[in-house]
């Protein structure tokens, strides 16, 4: 009986380390993505590049531990990031805004998810 309640235990942590590990790459995908927006809105193509890769990489890394609805959220926000990091080096700022924009959505929404699973399993 003490190891079943030791192996659930255990797998409790794991669950909560893996949503606090995901949090941490989805708010810092958000807050990228955010800078992203505002750069391609005030016309500044360089930040925008630089913040849609930053927001790039912590979304990857949110979607490689999220499952179900989050990680279709999370997937969707990599390929509006990629698409905005394209149209961004050929120059198109306003498509490339309107990519990030996208992506940004898809990283809330996906972020509301997991947090909703964090506090059920507070439970």
């Amino acid at each position: 009986m003490k190891k079943i309640i030791s192996i659930g235990t255990g797998l409790f942590l794991l669950s909560t380390l893996v949503f606090a590990d995901n949090h941490t790459h989805t708010a810092a995908a958000l807050e990228h993505a955010n800078a992203a927006v505002v750069n391609g809105t005030d016309g500044q193509t360089p930040l925008l590049l630089e913040q849609t890769k930053a927001a790039l990489k912590h979304t990857l890394a949110a979607s490689k531990e999220a499952k179900s609805v989050p990680k279709t959220h999370l997937d969707a926000a990599v390929k509006e990031l990629h698409e905005a990091n394209e149209l961004g080096n050929m120059g198109h700022i306003g498509s490339a805004t309107i990519h990030a924009e996208a992506a940004l959505k898809h990283i809330e929404t996906g972020n509301r998810y997991i947090d909703y699973n964090k506090n059920s399993q507070k439970h």
